[in-house]
């Protein structure tokens, strides 16, 4: 559900770029004050594991379109909804800027649609009360599916409204819905799902991390290395290998435009701010696509995938990392 330039006017882009600037200024503040500085390392591995897995594309059945985990909801329930919005900040710009995922000028809107619903809707008004104090397996699979599936439906009725808003491309609003709201329907079942088996796992191996995010507390001690561990094993083995069997159908997004348009990208704009944040994304990214610049089909394609996964996920790691570390309360040793 990556956005690109050219379904967005400079003003809804702008505006969309404001309103994350202005969440991110807030979500600081309030990591500043209430974050434990023991999830510092967390912050980073959990967003290498969103950054990792985000590379899986994963077939919907009798669609001929795919999707990939949001990881928002993940973030909120591991992190607090502060610290994860800022994970999720890490991730999609990792992804603009170094993989040309996503336009510049879209990258507001993106971190918009994907951090603010999961994890100021969905996670506070859904999960978090379904789920419960006296928490277990069942209710934290129905909380997470639902509160997956409202967070992503949420994100796709985003995306259309600021595509019809900007009125750059002549796709009607309701035709957009109908397809969107579907797609994403299913896309978010398996985001549930995946959720919900990360969260279990956690849970089962340090509760304390689930507590204090619910409470935004900054008084647990408890060590997180078999989580941080467990996580940064499927992280390597995920970006590195898993990512090379992701799926090459469109996804959710590209997939409804093409239902409606018959092509998967809208025309892009010549000129002006579309151009120049398109000539800058093509000299920052070093690994556009996913992959080397030079590289063709077969094995080199391959390797630049799995670069890719690899590099993405150190790269998010050290930048969440360094925003955990710039607003740490107080010093404490890393690894307990």
């Amino acid at each position: 559900m990556h956005m690109a330039d050219a379904l967005l006017s400079p003003v809804v882009g702008g505006a969309m770029w404001t309103a994350t600037a202005a969440t991110i200024a807030y979500c600081s503040k309030k990591v500043r004050e209430e974050m434990d500085d023991h999830k510092i390392p967390l912050m980073g591995v959990l967003g290498a594991f969103i950054f990792a897995t985000q590379m899986i594309n994963f077939a919907i059945p009798g669609t001929g379109s795919s999707g990939h985990l949001g990881g928002g909801l993940i973030l909120a329930i591991l992190l607090g909804p502060f610290a994860g919005f800022l994970v999720m900040s890490s991730v999609l710009s990792v992804q603009a800027l170094f993989f040309a995922d996503g336009g510049l000028l879209a990258l507001g809107a993106n971190i918009f649609n994907l951090g603010i619903f999961p994890c100021f809707v969905a996670y506070p008004l859904l999960y978090k009360p379904l789920a419960g104090g006296n928490t277990t397996p069942g209710r934290i699979a129905f909380a997470a599916v639902l509160a997956a599936v409202v967070g992503l439906q949420l994100g796709s009725l985003g995306v259309v409204t600021q595509t019809v808003l900007s009125g750059v491309s002549e796709i009607p609003f309701k035709s957009f819905l109908l397809v969107m709201q579907p797609i994403h329907l299913a896309i978010g079942i398996v985001e549930g799902l995946v959720t919900a088996a990360v969260v279990s796992f956690v849970w089962k191996a340090q509760p304390d991390i689930l507590t204090q995010a619910a409470a935004s507390s900054a008084t647990g001690q408890g060590s997180f290395r078999k989580v941080l561990i467990v996580l940064g094993v499927v992280t390597v083995v995920t970006g590195g290998g898993l990512s090379l069997f992701a799926s090459s159908n469109p996804d959710g997004l590209e997939w409804s435009i093409a239902q409606i348009t018959g092509s998967e990208e809208v025309e892009e704009m010549v000129g002006g701010i579309h151009e120049t944040a398109k000539e800058m994304q093509e000299k920052i990214a070093v690994l556009p696509d996913y992959g080397f610049k030079t590289s063709g089909e077969g094995e080199s394609g391959n390797v630049g995938t799995t670069v890719s996964g690899i590099v993405g996920g150190v790269l998010t790691l050290l930048i969440a990392v360094s925003i955990g570390w710039l607003l740490r309360r107080r010093q404490l040793p890393l690894l307990p």
